[in-house]
């Protein structure tokens, strides 16, 4: 016979983190998904409009043509006491990485808002205190979708990138993150709560592919691929820095088309229209 547990008096505090009886209907998800999840439903006819898309990474030159225009820009410095500085950012991109990955957003996600935050300077050079203060300004700001094309091999790093890796997926900022291109240990690609991307070589910038042996999840173009690049350019160059714009692009689709999904349905939805996992119509 089953021992019967007794029951729980009147006024007794419940476990944090608990439901009272009969409260599941205050928390009802009210999500219409059909019974197969294609692209098109997906993000069919989407443009990414009204879809706020962070690059932070060395800068964007706003007025390259592949670009056309950014939302704001800023920069951020630490001084020598460890104080972070937001401001706005007039030298914009610095080596051209940051240009090429938000041409990519553009070029999947026309009518996305881009915008800017520069932690990194010329010849690539920056710090992991800057690298912390731009993203934790920009999870502040509750951005819809920030693209990482970086990455730090810093371990006394990795505590507090995943701690704001965590609080950006509670509030429902995408964080995608390039894997490094090196088999190394760096963050904060190799965090759950961030869509982390490697590249492959096919041509199509709306093919991606789920990952059945993590960290990374998800591969996407990033190799041979056409970037936009300083002086109004572009070169043709390769790196998991150039396939996690794609997946970010269309993570600004996805959300722009249904707004209401969390991280956590949203990395579901790539992984049943990924092209190795059945992407439907």
């Amino acid at each position: 016979m089953a021992k019967q547990e007794p029951a729980r008096s009147t006024g007794e505090s419940l476990p944090a983190w608990s439901l009272p009886a009969d409260a599941g209907a205050l928390i009802s998800i009210g999500v219409d998904w059909p019974e197969r999840i294609t692209r098109e439903w997906a993000w069919g006819g989407s443009t990414g409009e009204g879809m706020r898309v962070c690059i932070l990474d060395s800068g964007v030159e706003a007025d390259h043509p592949q670009i056309g225009g950014l939302e704001g820009a800023v920069a951020v410095s630490v001084d020598d006491d460890g104080e972070t500085h937001i401001a706005e950012d007039g030298e914009g991109d610095l080596c051209g990485h940051g240009t090429a990955c938000a041409g990519i957003v553009r070029s999947l996600a026309p009518d996305c808002s881009l915008y800017s935050v520069r932690v990194l300077g010329a010849g690539f050079k920056g710090s992991g205190h800057i690298l912390l203060g731009g993203l934790r300004w920009a999870v502040d700001q509750g951005f819809d979708v920030i693209n990482m094309s970086l990455s730090t091999t810093k371990r006394q790093f990795a505590a507090l990138l995943h701690e704001l890796a965590d609080s950006a997926y509670f509030r429902r900022t995408l964080l995608v993150a390039s894997a490094h291109n090196m088999p190394v240990e760096s963050y904060p690609w190799r965090f759950s709560s961030v869509i982390s991307v490697g590249s492959h070589e096919e041509p199509d910038p709306l093919t991606f592919f789920y990952n059945p042996n993590p960290p990374v999840e998800f591969f996407a173009r990033g190799v041979g691929v056409e970037i936009a690049w300083l002086g109004g350019g572009t070169i043709r160059s390769s790196g998991n820095s150039f396939a996690t714009p794609h997946m970010a692009g269309i993570c600004a689709l996805i959300l722009a088309k249904h707004p209401e999904l969390t991280p956590f349905q949203l990395k579901s939805v790539l992984y049943l229209t990924a092209d190795n996992v059945g992407k439907g119509a």
